[in-house]
């Protein structure tokens, strides 16, 4: 069963976002001045996985206030988080939380991190335009990863497709570290490999008709974006069923806004900015920008969903 198109629709006016860019303000940093909420320059590290998401954000406070500049860093998680405890980045946005342990070693130095949750985001998974296969059962997913499924045939037993390969954009990213919490093993099947980032791992679908690619759904989420809708021409997007229904007559559901409102769609996570500053810097200044109306709006537009702004869904029926 194919996927209802459910569109989300903000309760504020899009045509907020057009006006952010006419008005400005911040002043100008001397040499030798530490930045402000609005002015000045440090380095911000971005879990790789936000790139198209954060680009936006960053612009758009940019073009409102002109004295800011950030340094951005787009790596994997693992390098993201281990940048942010050495001190080499005030700010980071990665999916999530510190845990204790990192908590208790920057209270010890008289650190107390300040962390906002900005928006829900989902794992996607995607297969070549020829797999037939685009509908997929949340416990035959499962099976993938605990192991128990390593051939095509296995999930459809007309399927000449032969092995499957799961591709990740990297090993030490969020999304092989994800899924091992969610199904609790300790290491991945060896049918699972690792490119470099989101754009190899679109790029080996496109090529091979037995891989499934995991990625983040903010690469294929913003239909208003060029490389978004190149990204979609090129693979498919999977649907997932409700964990637990294996029947004939299930739903499948695709990483829409609306299903992961909803619940329906079952791997999705949150996704947090996370400030070390000890004081009231540009850091804490991009954060407040991102969990605020301005900052929602376009994680509004970018096909995720915003934390801390309503949504209203609306279903179009043909």
């Amino acid at each position: 069963m194919a996927p209802k198109r459910v569109e989300c629709i903000k309760f504020f006016s899009a045509g907020l976002f057009f006006l952010l860019i006419l008005s400005g303000c911040g002043h100008t940093i001397q040499k030798g001045d530490i930045d402000t909420p609005t002015a000045g320059q440090i380095k911000v590290g971005i879990d790789e996985s936000y790139r198209q998401l954060m680009d936006a954000e960053i612009y758009t406070f940019q073009s409102i206030y002109k004295n800011a500049k950030f340094d951005t860093i787009y790596s994997d998680e693992a390098v993201i988080i281990d940048l942010f405890m050495k001190d080499s980045i005030p700010t980071m946005v990665v999916n999530r939380k510190l845990t204790k342990e990192e908590e208790d070693y920057l209270n010890a130095r008289q650190i107390v991190p300040r962390t906002a949750l900005i928006a829900y985001d989902a794992i996607a998974f995607i297969v070549n335009t020829e797999n037939p296969d685009s509908n997929i059962y949340f416990d035959r997913i499962r099976d993938i990863f605990t192991g128990k499924i390593t051939r095509w045939d296995q999930i459809d037993p007309a399927s000449k497709l032969g092995d499957i390969k799961v591709i990740f954009d990297n090993y030490k990213s969020s999304n092989p570290r994800y899924l091992k919490e969610r199904f609790k093993v300790d290491k991945l099947p060896s049918l699972c490999f690792a490119v470099n980032n989101n754009r190899e791992v679109i790029s080996f679908v496109e090529k091979n008709k037995s891989a499934i690619g995991v990625i983040s759904v903010n690469w294929i989420s913003d239909p208003q974006d060029s490389v978004t809708v190149n990204f979609l021409k090129r693979i498919r997007v999977m649907g997932i069923s409700p964990e637990g229904n294996n029947t004939p007559d299930a739903s499948f559901y695709q990483p829409y806004q609306a299903y992961i409102v909803q619940g329906n769609y079952p791997f999705t996570r949150e996704v947090y900015i996370t400030n070390r500053q000890t004081y009231t810097g540009l850091g804490y200044g991009l954060a407040q920008f991102v969990a605020g109306e301005k900052g929602q709006l376009i994680i509004l537009r970018s096909g995720m969903v915003p934390a801390t702004q309503p949504i209203r869904i609306v279903e179009i029926k043909k």
